[in-house]
């Protein structure tokens, strides 16, 4: 989707952006579903990986539909499938839902909770008719799986329920090897929605789970265990992406034919969909194995710990999440959208400093040796409250190499000979010159200081159009800033014909390792979020940034591209 498509989504979603809401308001209403009930939401995330930033709009639906409404929200680890998850995704995915502000206060669940009713009900199904244990290998149910023309077959549809039950005792005994039997709904083998064509509800795994051991080897599939869970909970509304949208009547059909102590709705919404990224966990997880990033928190990555050290806030991803909206229809939105929430919240909240990314020595020939000089400066021009701190001046600053120019073009208005230029809050300068290595680079510049514009100020009223930062070279204090651009060239990696990993940008991160920041930095820890004047948005890298050996990541550039299209 371009930037104008994206723009004209958002505005469209601004004003129409929650049918959900519309739905549950008519059923709390007098005579509605949910008259007289506390509105009970839930987030289930399977602990296979970490969660990214489309299970931030889910996790800000479930968790915002339930405090919209006065009720509560569930967090269920939906762990059904032993052979892919692990206790590390469990924490990863509690702190993330935390860092952005939402509390499942003690309703905290899993799938595995509920092993033994699960079980149950599939007794219930087997001695009802309508479920019966089927010795189809996956390969031959695939192959009689039929068409819009012809049924799906299976040669034990009418085994006898007796028969059944106990092949289905000995399933969970343990007496079967993996893939020897499935349990199967009995529903409709001609049915359109092949969903409902006697879908597999248990499978034989003989795999350790993260909690319950080896206490099981049948495992139930998540279209069955998904509306139990929500059953038993006491889910007045399963809300989950559109995919599911096919697997409803499936929801409801386990819920009509068990004895459910509760009886759920499942709404379905559309996915969020971001361009220059991938949202398969799969996919992601390929990028961590095969050493593409720096694991799953890598600030490349849309995970929500990779967001979070990238600098992203959680004001701005709930931001974004709430005027995206949420409708029936997928769409793409364009990445400069999430920079664009995540600009508005470091403008108005993010402290200013000065930092030096490429730097060169500026020398201020008239200016005292030894003489060093204390300005004080604002912190945040937007927040008064963040008060003020001292910056250090003295005869050697470091400037950016690309403020100046021996040559200038037209238009160039910083530094360069018999040019003058405003020091960010101290004085007017005007160039001398330069010395250049053997090469011709230049590794000095020279300058005169005006003593009477102390402060920037001219009194005689001339005009001085530059101005640019700097940071004293007696005080700085050395940086790694990393900074980071798009983890693919093409807008959708998982649309474009070939493998996605052909399209990883190699030129995703720059590091730059010789960069200056002023002295009031020298202690700073994460998480704390800067401007640095001039130059952008960073933030103190979580992992490997430490007193003595700062590191900063690049969380947006200042110029926002997406606010000039709109």
């Amino acid at each position: 989707m371009s930037e104008e498509k994206t723009a004209e989504f958002i505005e469209e979603t601004e004003e129409n952006n929650n049918f959900i809401k519309d739905i549950v308001k008519e059923e709390i209403e007098p005579g509605g579903r949910c008259y007289g009930e506390k509105i009970h939401t839930r987030f289930p995330p399977e602990p296979n990986g970490y969660l990214h930033i489309g299970h931030a709009k889910a996790i800000c639906i479930d968790f915002g539909m339930a405090e919209k409404f006065g009720g509560i929200c569930n967090l269920r680890m939906d762990d059904t499938n032993p052979s892919k998850e692990d206790v590390e995704y469990v924490d990863a995915i509690k702190e993330d839902i935390k860092w952005l502000g939402f509390d499942w206060e003690n309703r905290f669940y899993f799938a595995s909770d509920y092993f033994e009713d699960m079980y149950n009900f599939a007794c219930e199904l087997i001695e009802k008719g309508l479920a019966y244990v089927c010795e189809l290998t996956p390969e031959e149910v695939k192959a009689n799986r039929g068409d819009l023309t012809k049924p799906a077959v299976s040669p034990f549809r009418d085994r006898p329920i007796s028969e059944s039950l106990d092949l289905f005792k000995r399933m969970r005994a343990g007496e079967f090897e993996d893939g020897k039997m499935t349990l199967r709904a009995k529903i409709d083998l001609a049915s359109g929605n092949f969903n409902m064509r006697d879908p597999v509800l248990y499978r034989i795994n003989h795999a350790h789970h993260h909690r319950t051991g080896n206490s099981w080897c049948i495992y139930p599939m998540y279209d069955y265990a998904h509306p139990i869970e929500d059953a038993m909970e006491g889910i007045t509304h399963s809300l989950c992406s559109l995919e599911f949208e096919d697997h409803r009547p499936l929801y409801e059909w386990v819920i009509n034919n068990i004895s459910a102590p509760s009886k759920p709705r499942q709404i379905e919404f559309a996915r969020l969909g971001i361009n220059h990224t991938i949202m398969s966990k799969r996919k992601l997880r390929e990028l961590v194995e095969k050493g593409f990033v720096n694991g799953w928190d890598d600030p490349r990555m849309p995970t929500l710990s990779g967001l979070r050290r990238r600098g992203y806030t959680p004001a701005s991803i709930k931001n974004f999440c709430e005027r995206i909206g949420v409708s029936k229809v997928n769409s793409t939105v364009d990445y400069g959208f999430l920079e664009h929430c995540l600009r508005e919240d470091l403008n108005q909240n993010a402290k200013r400093v000065m930092a030096v990314l490429k730097p060169i020595k500026l020398i201020i020939t008239n200016y005292p040796e030894g003489k060093m000089e204390k300005f004080e400066v604002e912190n945040n021009p937007n927040r008064p409250e963040d008060g003020t701190r001292e910056i250090t001046f003295s005869r050697e600053l470091f400037i950016e190499a690309d403020d100046f120019m021996q040559e200038p073009v037209k238009g160039y208005f910083r530094m360069f000979p018999g040019n003058e230029v405003r020091l960010k809050s101290t004085y007017i300068v005007r160039c001398t010159g330069c010395k250049t290595n053997v090469n011709g680079d230049v590794v000095e510049v020279y300058a005169k200081y005006d003593p009477a514009t102390r402060g920037g100020n001219t009194p005689d009223g001339r005009k001085v159009k530059g101005t640019i930062h700097w940071v004293d070279a007696e005080t700085a204090v050395d940086a790694e800033v990393r900074l980071y651009n798009n983890l693919f060239t093409v807008a959708e990696p998982e649309n474009t014909a070939g493998s996605f990993i052909e399209y990883v940008n190699p030129n995703s991160l720059e590091v730059l390792a010789d960069c200056k920041v002023e002295n009031s930095l020298a202690n700073i820890k994460a998480p704390n979020n800067f401007q640095f004047m001039r130059l952008g948005y960073f933030c103190v890298d979580n992992v490997e940034s430490k007193p003595g050996k700062l590191v900063f990541n690049r969380s947006v550039s200042l110029k926002d591209g997406f606010k000039n299209k709109r």
